[in-house]
């Protein structure tokens, strides 16, 4: 069972949501603006965010960005009418960890949310690492020289990946694919945002720097 947010100003969808994830057995709390998720997801923790991209007073992409920034590492569902790929890599750059386009099917977006869950509640600690960094995928968050790094789901994906295929050039169109399940063109920057905010945490604070970029080839850690 996960604590459930959603925030949707259409009362249908709302209720449709609110209704089958209860039903599936999940405690499920609905607000219907921007302004009231964000004041929501403030005043008590949520397993799931499952946010609409267009709300009335603030709308999905500002809510995301603004959880974002304030550190706010809970697993973001985006819901939109907007089915351009633009939207959708808009959406991923900014930190959601899905998107599903409407119209959907409860039955396709209950299997996106039983996946998050599931990869929250695994105990084992990931064994996926090197000298410097481990993954503890419990807890969705790294362990460097002895100093825990906290990371969204696409950030831990992204990290994951590196780590695997430690020492090897992965280009964009590679870990487009593999983390987010899309196909990008040159003009695309969502692993560019999402290599530069894993820096941040993972590089910036040490002398040592694990992530390069091979500019035209794409990214390594070594």
């Amino acid at each position: 069972m996960a604590r459930v947010l959603i925030v949707e100003d259409d009362l249908r969808t709302s209720e449709l949501l609110r209704s089958g994830l209860a039903e599936a057995g999940h405690a499920v709390e609905a607000v219907g603006d921007g302004e009231l998720g964000l004041a929501a997801i403030q005043a008590a923790p949520f397993d799931l965010i499952i946010l609409d991209a267009l709300l009335p007073k603030r709308d999905g992409w500002q809510v995301l960005e603004e959880l974002r920034r304030q550190g706010c590492q809970t697993p973001v569902l985006m819901l939109s009418a907007l089915d351009g790929i633009q939207h959708r890599v808009r959406g991923l750059s900014l930190g959601a960890d899905d998107y599903l386009t409407k119209p959907f099917s409860f039955e396709e977006l209950n299997l996106r949310v039983n996946a998050i869950c599931r990869r929250l509640s695994r105990a084992e600690t990931s064994g996926l690492g090197n000298a410097d960094v481990a993954l503890d995928e419990a807890n969705l968050s790294a362990l460097r020289d002895g100093e825990v790094i906290s990371l969204t789901m696409k950030e831990f994906a992204l990290l994951k990946l590196l780590l695997t295929y430690q020492g090897a050039i992965l280009s964009k169109q590679y870990i487009a694919k593999q983390v987010w399940d899309i196909e990008v063109d040159s003009e695309s920057n969502v692993v560019e945002v999402n290599i530069r905010r894993l820096r941040q945490k993972l590089d910036d604070p040490f002398a040592k720097k694990l992530i390069y970029t091979l500019r035209g080839r794409g990214y390594v850690l070594r």
